[in-house]
């Protein structure tokens, strides 16, 4: 069973539609600490501000559950956008503290006051890949994905950098720590190279 995490700051049914659409048939959209000690997969998406999305994972109770399917049970996680900036120690975004399972914290983008480029990032980019993994198995490096954020990724060492980006300066698009998994993209709003990602 595959569970995506609905704790009230993400748009789960778009993630739903395009797992159906891969034929991912046992899909459930859960809050329930039940249904995630039962989840062979667990996804953790998210839109907003970082500490929106931590207090709501701490109003429904689900900080433990989700770290006990991680670190006792060490079956696979994998955060989309916000539920990536989550998986880190904290972000420059908010006070609280992350969920701690990858070692990492996220940045705002800091562009020199004459670029172009303006903060959020948005739209689409190409990702390369710095390692192999189960979750890029079979997939040629660079794949294009589409993105919204204004916050990225800074791991404490390169060994949980799966990828990198460009915008303005190359950045940390995706990273792994053991069976925890993020990507700051969307794939579920990236056509056919979010479907083979997923």
């Amino acid at each position: 069973m595959l569970v995506i995490l609905d704790y009230g700051v993400c748009n789960v049914g778009s993630i739903q539609n395009m797992l159906k659409k891969i034929g991912e048939a046992d899909v459930v959209i859960s809050h329930d600490k039940a249904d995630i000690e039962k989840a062979d997969h667990l996804i953790l998406p998210g839109v907003g501000a970082f500490d929106v999305g931590m207090q709501s994972l701490a109003r429904m109770d689900l900080i433990d559950p989700i770290r006990k399917y991680v670190l006792e049970d060490h079956k696979p996680l994998l955060g989309i956008c916000l539920g990536m900036q989550m998986l880190g120690r904290r972000s420059e975004e908010g006070t609280l503290e992350g969920l701690g399972l990858v070692p990492m914290e996220c940045k705002r983008f800091s562009l020199p006051t004459d670029s172009r480029l303006k903060v959020p990032h948005m739209g689409w980019d190409r990702a390369f890949f710095e390692k192999e993994s189960p979750l890029t198995q079979g997939l040629p490096s660079p794949q294009r994905y589409y993105f919204v954020h204004s916050y990225h990724a800074v791991c404490d060492d390169p060994q949980y950098i799966l990828m990198r980006s460009e915008y303005g300066y190359p950045f940390t698009c995706a990273v792994q720590n053991n069976n925890v998994y993020g990507v700051q993209f969307h794939p579920e709003k990236s056509h056919q190279y979010g479907m083979k990602l997923l």
